[in-house]
């Protein structure tokens, strides 16, 4: 694959993140964690519209097949627990009838290019199996559903698909149509029609390495154990590909990021000339710097894995589509309002598209409650310039995401280089 630029987020100006395909990056447990970050959880209530939602619902266990759960009767999901990190860990190995999607996600993961992939979708079509899932969808509770959502994520952007609107016409004149069909219907079983991008590929695919002795909240465990891919974009027994590699550091980022979910809901709603405010800002330069630190521990294992053709092509599909943002930098973005003058609200929902219907009425919430706190951009003053001082480190912590995207895109190893 030749050079390509890729947007994963805002275009040039603040917040930039241009990116050239061709590169990975790496799955440390031991990420550079401050202790300035340990940030008591937010005293006052949330804003009204605060995000409510995220229904893990009632199927345990380690895969599930088709125990139906009730969305509404699930409890609501607070982001200042874990982020958008789901409740509970993915679904490792799903069972019954959904067997054969997870090996066509895996297969199709490790094809050596789209038209491999393909192939093995049409023959799972001729075989049925695309069929017999379609019926059993309705059955799935969500936690399963959201599952099979990430090995259908795997399969779409491994065939070149991830583009396509699978209800839309023209699409069955692209993709086949048999997995056009469960693809839809897994996007009405989660509510969610455009979820094949890096939330689902990164925060729905990974599992701790070896079992915690106890539970732990969500959060922590993707901090403090070392991850494995669930479906790995590499072969069994090689070593994590650079795809692998970035879509873990992305799971660690979010998990690290959760002290910067509950600034926000501390910063919404309070007034500029609160005391409290600058205080809260400087947490947030903290804990900003420190999800920095992650990515750059992150980078030198990452530029060292192997990549692929197949592997470089998905990531490029996936920033064409502005797939690429992480959660917790848009949650960071929907606070500070790094790019909203140059990109527009408009541009900022279409890079939300991604996320999960309640995910993305939390950081519209958090745009209307923090937009008391970004009129410091246009004062005077300490407490304006801790403001910006958090708008640049923001703009530091993407540009070294942007980093670890082109070197997960780049062909060779080039070392991974970071602008101040």
């Amino acid at each position: 694959m030749g050079d390509t630029t890729i947007t994963t987020g805002p275009p040039t100006g603040a917040g930039s993140m241009g990116v050239t395909v061709n590169g990975t990056a790496t799955p440390q447990a031991g990420a550079a964690e401050s202790a300035d970050c340990a940030i008591p959880a937010a005293r006052q209530a949330a804003p009204p519209g605060r995000y409510q939602g995220c229904a893990t619902g009632a199927a345990g266990g380690g895969g599930g097949e088709e125990t139906a759960g009730d969305p509404a009767a699930a409890p609501a999901h607070d982001p200042r627990a874990h982020g958008f990190l789901p409740e509970r860990p993915p679904v490792r190995s799903m069972i019954g009838t959904w067997t054969r999607l997870d090996a066509t996600a895996r297969a199709a993961a490790t094809a050596p290019d789209r038209e491999a992939a393909v192939a093995l979708v049409e023959r799972a079509r001729r075989a049925g199996e695309l069929a017999a899932l379609r019926q059993r969808v309705s059955r799935l509770s969500l936690r399963n559903a959201e599952a099979a959502a990430m090995r259908i994520a795997v399969i779409a952007v491994s065939c070149g698909w991830c583009g396509l609107d699978p209800q839309a016409p023209a699409a069955r004149e692209v993709a086949d149509e048999a997995f056009l069909d469960l693809w839809a219907a897994i996007a009405h079983r989660i509510d969610h029609d455009q979820f094949v991008a890096l939330p689902t590929l990164a925060l729905h695919n990974w599992a701790p390495e070896r079992k915690p002795r106890r539970h732990i909240p969500i959060d922590q465990l993707a901090r403090t154990e070392a991850l494995v891919p669930i479906v790995r974009w590499a072969p069994e027994g090689q070593p994590l590909s650079r795809l692998d590699r970035l879509m873990l550091a992305a799971t660690r980022l979010e998990a690290h990021g959760i002290w910067l979910f509950r600034l926000a809901e501390t910063l919404a709603g309070r007034s500029p000339d609160d005391s409290s405010t600058p205080t809260a800002l400087r947490r947030l330069v903290r804990v900003q710097h420190a999800l920095r630190a992650q990515l750059l521990a992150e980078a030198a294992d990452l530029a060292a894995a192997p990549a692929t053709p197949q592997q470089r092509a998905v990531l490029g599909a996936l920033a064409e589509q502005g797939a690429l943002e992480p959660p917790v930098l848009q949650a960071a973005d929907a606070v500070l309002g790094i790019g909203g003058r140059r990109m527009g609200d408009g541009r900022r929902q279409l890079l939300r598209r991604h996320l999960p219907a309640q995910h993305r009425a939390w950081l519209s919430a958090m745009d209307r409650h923090c937009a008391p706190v970004r009129t410091l951009a246009h004062r005077g003053g300490p407490d304006a310039a801790v403001y910006r001082e958090a708008q640049e480190s923001l703009i530091a912590l993407r540009r070294t995401y942007t980093a670890l995207v082109q070197a997960a895109a780049r062909p060779d190893s080039t070392p991974l280089t970071v602008a101040a």
